[in-house]
């Protein structure tokens, strides 16, 4: 059971006025899907208030890559006022099946002014509709068409930085080992918000936090059998990526790793950051103190959720040659 003092003062209050204005809801991953991703999407509508002012947002379309696998998909293009040279491929969380690049509009749009650069957000295919690797291929499709899509914009080909919340830092993690293993590098480096990156529910914050706030063990329970279906994964690090190999690891390119304090899924990003320091990497890891899963959609309430985007920015500055 959570202690409230875990909370900050102002995550406490936020989620005590989220409460007192919604009421009782039910949990959205107990409904049938599509229910619950107009629930969720209800949900994330209070966050995106205020968007900061973009030059340009805009949309486009990828052909599906019948060799790849990938579907026809849908890209929301934000181009800040201040945008060099390359871009960022944002991917949205929302375990795997929920969410959209309009629920993370606001985090990205912010991330798109701290870093100067363009952000791409994918409507890449969800679960359980669309089981594993369904999202993933279209994510990696999109990363190999990033700087195609930018051309109608005027915008120059540059550094590819890849980023992503939740799930969505599991696909984009996976992503770039699949182009590893392809022979490919096409990031110069990756943004990792409290990421997703194995289906063991057995780790100290999935029983610290089992009961939540907000996201609980058993919703990432069923998340994870929504996307793998029936699917065994136990040997597949494009599912989970804490199965990669040391060698596969120490290969990609530098990560930023930020985690709520928080979260079921703190465990994961504490093993991941594990990993590559005994591999003699030198990412840090940010652990958010007091914040629950998610925070980063806070960017209109919480200072610390701007604050973990700005460091973030200034880390794809630095891993795209801006800085």
């Amino acid at each position: 059971m959570l202690d409230i003092s875990q909370l900050s003062p102002q995550m406490a209050a936020l989620l005590a006025r989220v409460a007192a204005e919604t009421g009782p809801q039910p949990d959205p991953t107990m409904l049938p899907p599509a229910e619950g991703r107009a629930l969720s999407a209800e949900g994330n509508r209070r966050w995106n208030v205020d968007l900061p002012a973009m030059a340009e947002v805009g949309e486009t379309w990828i052909d599906p890559d019948p060799a790849l696998g990938s579907a026809r998909t849908r890209i929301k293009v934000l181009v800040p006022p201040t945008a060099g040279e390359g871009a960022v491929l944002f991917v949205h969380g929302g375990g795997f099946a929920f969410c959209s690049p309009e629920t993370h509009e606001r985090c990205a749009r912010v991330l798109a002014l701290e870093c100067s650069m363009p952000v791409l957000l994918p409507d890449y295919r969800l679960a359980p509709e669309h089981p594993y690797p369904a999202g993933l291929l279209d994510v990696i499709a999109t990363v190999r068409k990033a700087f195609a899509v930018l051309q109608p914009f005027g915008l120059s080909a540059g550094p590819l930085i890849l980023a992503g919340d939740s799930a969505g830092a599991n696909l984009a993690l996976a992503a770039m080992l699949h182009e590893q293993y392809e022979g490919r590098q096409p990031a110069a480096g990756a943004l990792l918000f409290y990421g997703t990156y194995a289906n063991n529910f057995h780790t100290e914050s999935y029983r610290d936090f089992e009961d939540g706030p907000g996201l609980t063990t058993a919703k990432m329970q069923r998340y994870w059998q929504w996307y793998l279906g029936d699917r065994d994964v136990s040997a597949d690090p494009l599912a989970c990526p804490l199965l990669a190999s040391d060698e596969a690891l120490l290969a990609l390119p530098p990560l930023h790793l930020t985690a709520a304090g928080v979260d079921p899924l703190l465990s994961d990003s504490i093993a991941l950051h594990g990993r590559l320091g005994k591999l003699g990497r030198g990412e840090a890891l940010t652990i958010v103190p007091g914040v629950t899963h998610g925070f980063l959609q806070n960017t209109f309430d919480l200072a610390v959720a701007r604050e973990a985007l700005a460091a973030a920015g200034a880390a794809a500055r630095r891993m795209a040659g801006m800085d």
